[in-house]
C-alpha cells in the first residue's frame, strides 16, 4: 500500500496481544505512514481492526509462513516467557519461547532483508552494582535472565539488522490481560487490602509509552544496536508503591516493606539494578516521563 505515492512501512508486531504489545499496536495504528500485521498466541486480537493472525513462534514453520506472506519492513517481537519463577520449573517452554523462537525470527529477517526488534532484560545482569550501561557485562543469576541473553545473542550472531531495548520493570496502561504493578497496587489498595512490597530491589521502571516513543524513533531513523530504556528514577519497590498511593491517594499504611529474601521466590532476583538512558537519549532522544506522568496516563485509559 501507498500512502501519497510513498510505500508504506510494513510493520509486524508478534506478541501483540501483551501488554507491552497492545501499546505498540495503538501506537502504530495512529500513524497513516505504517502497514500494521498483528500475531499473538491466543485466537484474536485483544485490539480490534486490526490484521491479525495466531500465531505459535516456537514453530518454525508458522514464523517462516508469517513472514513470508506479510514481508515486513520491521519486525517487532515483544512475546516472552516472562514468569521469572516458571522459567525455572519449565525451562524447556523458557527457551523454546525465548531463544529458539528468537532464531528463526532473526533467520527469516535476514533472509527478507527485514530489520528485527527485539525486547531484553535487565535480568541478564547480576544486580550487583546497577544501574547499567550496554556495554556492561552480563551475568544472569536465573534460567529467565540466562535465556533473555541467549535471545540476544542468537540475534547478534545472525545478522546486524537489529535493535535490542533492554527494559526493566515493565508498567502502564494495556486495557487486557493481566494488571500491571501500577494497577495491581491501585487494585488491592483501592480494597483496603494490605500489601507486602519489597524494599531491597532498586530499579529505574520502563513505561510502555516511552518505550513505543523509543521504538518509533529507532525506526524513523533507521537506527540498530542495544539501547536501554528506563525510567527518569531508580528508586526501591516499596518507594515506587508509595508514590503509586501518593498519586491515587490511596492508604499507605495498608503497605508493608520486607526483604526478598521473606518471599519464596523460586528464582533469585537482581537487586541493584536498573539501566541508564544515556545512549537513548543522545541516539534515539529518548525522553522518557516522569513517575507522576506515566500515572496520569494510566488513570486516564486503565483506571476510568
Amino acid at each position: 500500500m501507498h500512502l501519497n505515492g510513498i510505500r508504506k512501512k510494513r510493520i509486524l508486531i508478534i506478541g501483540s496481544n501483551g501488554m507491552l504489545g497492545q501499546r505498540l499496536v495503538e501506537f502504530f495504528l495512529k500513524r497513516p505512514e505504517f502497514e500494521l500485521f498483528c500475531a499473538s498466541f491466543e485466537d484474536e486480537s485483544f485490539i480490534q481492526n486490526v490484521d491479525y493472525t495466531k500465531i505459535d513462534i516456537g514453530i518454525k514453520s508458522e514464523v517462516k509462513s508469517l513472514l513470508n506472506s506479510f514481508f515486513p519492513d520491521f519486525i517487532i517481537n515483544s512475546a516472552a516467557f516472562t514468569n521469572v519463577d516458571k522459567n525455572e520449573t519449565d525451562k524447556e517452554s523458557a527457551w523454546r519461547i525465548n531463544v529458539t523462537s528468537v532464531e528463526y525470527l532473526a533467520k527469516y529477517a535476514l533472509a527478507l532483508d527485514a530489520h528485527l526488534i527485539h525486547f531484553s532484560t535487565d535480568y541478564i545482569f547480576d544486580g550487583a552494582k546497577g544501574p547499567y550501561k550496554e556495554g556492561d557485562t552480563p551475568n544472569p543469576v536465573s534460567y529467565y535472565g540466562r535465556s533473555k541473553l541467549a535471545s540476544e545473542n542468537a540475534i547478534k550472531t545472525t545478522f546486524d539488522n537489529y535493535t535490542i531495548f533492554r527494559i526493566n520493570v515493565l508498567y502502564g496502561p494495556a486495557l487486557y490481560g493481566k494488571l500491571d504493578f501500577v494497577r495491581w497496587v491501585v487494585d488491592k489498595l483501592s480494597k483496603n487490602e494490605p500489601i507486602r512490597i519489597v524494599d531491597d530491589q532498586f530499579n529505574n521502571p520502563s513505561f510502555t509509552e516511552d518505550i513505543a516513543e523509543a521504538v518509533f524513533s529507532s525506526i524513523e531513523n533507521n537506527i540498530s544496536g542495544i539501547f536501554n530504556i528506563g525510567g527518569k528514577e531508580l528508586l526501591n519497590r516499596y518507594e515506587f508503591t508509595k508514590r503509586i498511593a501518593d498519586y491515587f491517594d490511596l492508604d499507605k499504611t495498608l503497605i508493608t516493606p520486607i526483604k526478598s529474601d521473606e518471599l519464596e521466590w523460586l528464582a533469585v532476583r537482581p537487586l541493584n539494578s536498573g539501566l541508564l538512558n544515556h545512549k537513548a537519549e543522545s541516539e534515539l532522544d529518548y525522553k522518557p516521563h516522569s513517575l507522576e506522568e506515566t500515572f496520569g496516563i494510566i488513570k486516564q485509559i486503565a483506571l476510568k
